[in-house]
């Protein structure tokens, strides 16, 4: 057996495997998107059974085998079980789950993923904000991680950082008033929503949801990302389904 662990991360998802056993998908700080086995997670009384529940946070400690991860046990951080009460808030958890498992990769440094999971999966507890408006903007902050986001700070086609008052899903950013001619598709932004996503694109994760904006303002911030999303997604996700 290696050596014992402690992973730090959240549970992704999780299904029954055998007669007592769970295996899970992990976004961990120390190791990334592991899969792991729970035995006897499905036994009844079985401290890892509600451990192993998706969303759930702690500290888990783990060993690895030729092929997985193994847990043995877990210190629960949070069970995130006010948004449990809510469907709709579980729908959306799961989306933010199913996008974090698809992007987060083993053995890579997932701790802006993990944090931005967190804080999310907060807000829809709390209820910060519109549950659209925190689908957006986890989206959005997801192409930052990945290092695929839109540029909101300089014309695409000019480079300057001045008179932007344009966007452009085909050419990926904000354009310039100079430059606006030359784009078909170029479209006005105000400049509430252009600081809502250069904030976003920019904030600490932890201050992500802190903002908000007037109902015109947010459903042109949302319809944009909404579109550009359309256009650049890689996949389609199962639980995007049940929000949509």
């Amino acid at each position: 057996m290696s050596d014992r662990v402690i992973l730090h991360g959240c549970v992704l998802s999780s299904m029954p495997m055998g007669e007592n056993d769970r295996r899970i998908v992990l976004l961990t700080r120390e190791e990334g998107c592991i899969s792991a086995f729970a035995r006897g997670a499905r036994r009844q009384n079985n401290p890892l059974g509600a451990a192993t529940s998706p969303f759930t946070f702690g500290s888990f400690e783990a060993y690895q085998g030729r092929n997985s991860w193994t847990v043995i046990s877990c210190d629960v951080q949070s069970y995130f079980t006010d948004m449990l009460t809510d469907i709709d808030a579980i729908y959306y958890g799961s989306y933010f789950a199913e996008i974090a498992e698809y992007y987060g990769q083993e053995g890579n440094d997932e701790s802006d993923r993990l944090n931005l999971l967190f804080v999310t999966l907060k807000a829809l507890e709390k209820k910060t904000m519109s549950y659209e408006m925190i689908r957006r903007i986890y989206e959005l902050r997801t192409l930052v991680i990945n290092g695929e986001y839109p540029d909101f700070f300089h014309c695409v086609i000019s480079g300057t950082n001045e008179n932007l008052h344009a966007l452009s899903i085909s050419k990926r950013g904000v354009v310039s008033d100079a430059e606006r001619q030359k784009v078909r598709d170029s479209e006005p932004v105000s400049d509430s929503v252009l600081y809502a996503l250069r904030y976003v694109t920019t904030a600490p994760i932890q201050k992500l949801y802190a903002f908000q904006l007037k109902p015109d303002a947010e459903k042109s911030f949302c319809d944009f990302l909404r579109r550009y999303r359309n256009r650049y997604r890689e996949r389609n996700y199962h639980s995007e389904a049940f929000i949509s």
